[in-house]
């Protein structure tokens, strides 16, 4: 069970689950520290570094906050600080705890840490590493997906919608698949609860644009009947949902 304590170090404050770091520092946050305890086990590259490393035979993800877009280029890793719980790194770690609650496949969240610079504060969180997965993108470039893997990544989006879960970026690039072909959500940053139901149509269009994006840019192994198995078993799940309430 999650032991959530916090801790402040200068301009440094961080959130943890002292299950998994006990005595958690700043340096920790970075990928540096890791590469120096040898326990780099990846990196993914995006706008900036994501490090996955091992730690007490656990493996985590450690992801530093950057913006995209045009002010990315004047504050690229700078956020206008108004309260800690309005930070992006608290909402996230918290939202994941939530999901967590619900069974939801989603990253356990371990540390969030937050540097306060004046106005401006930058941020960083470590998760958990979903054992064993790939995210679809990577699946896409090199086979098909049969329809019943399909119709479960429609099932797994549904599960989060049924909970008011709103995905901001629900793309290819963040749906993961474990040797299991379970699917998982993961990258859950600008994400929350959201009321009302309007919302949901359109973060589905938003991930067929992203199937859609990657079959013109790179070939991915994706049909229309693949979208229609997806859609398909993510409309049953909703109904379903609604039925039983």
């Amino acid at each position: 069970m999650a032991i959530i304590q916090q801790k402040t170090i200068n301009s440094h404050v961080m959130l943890f689950d002292a299950e998994h770091f006990s005595e958690p520092t700043p340096q920790m946050f970075t990928g540096q520290y890791w590469q120096a305890q040898n326990a780099i086990t990846g990196q993914a590259k995006g706008r900036g570094t994501t490090y996955f490393f091992e730690h007490n035979k656990n493996e985590y993800v450690l992801r530093h906050y950057r913006r995209g877009g045009l002010i990315g280029k004047v504050l690229s890793d700078q956020y206008l600080y108004t309260g800690l719980e309005q930070s992006r790194a608290w909402q996230e770690f918290t939202l994941l705890q939530h999901m967590r609650t619900l069974d939801l496949a989603c990253p356990a969240p371990i540390a969030a840490m937050l540097n306060r610079r004046g106005l401006y504060y930058q941020a960083d969180l470590i998760s958990t590493k979903i054992p064993n997965a790939q995210d679809l993108h990577h699946i896409l470039l090199n086979q098909n997906l049969p329809e019943d893997v399909c119709q479960k990544i429609g099932q797994t989006i549904a599960e989060f919608h049924n909970q008011q879960i709103y995905h901001h970026d629900l793309n290819i690039h963040n749906i993961m698949l474990d040797n299991e072909q379970k699917a998982w959500l993961i990258d859950f940053d600008k994400c929350a609860v959201k009321s009302g139901s309007a919302w949901k149509s359109t973060n589905i269009q938003r991930l067929k644009r992203s199937f859609e994006k990657e079959q013109r840019l790179h070939k991915i192994h994706w049909q229309t009947a693949d979208w229609q198995a997806l859609l398909s078993a993510y409309n049953h799940t909703v109904e379903n949902k609604a039925a039983n309430a």
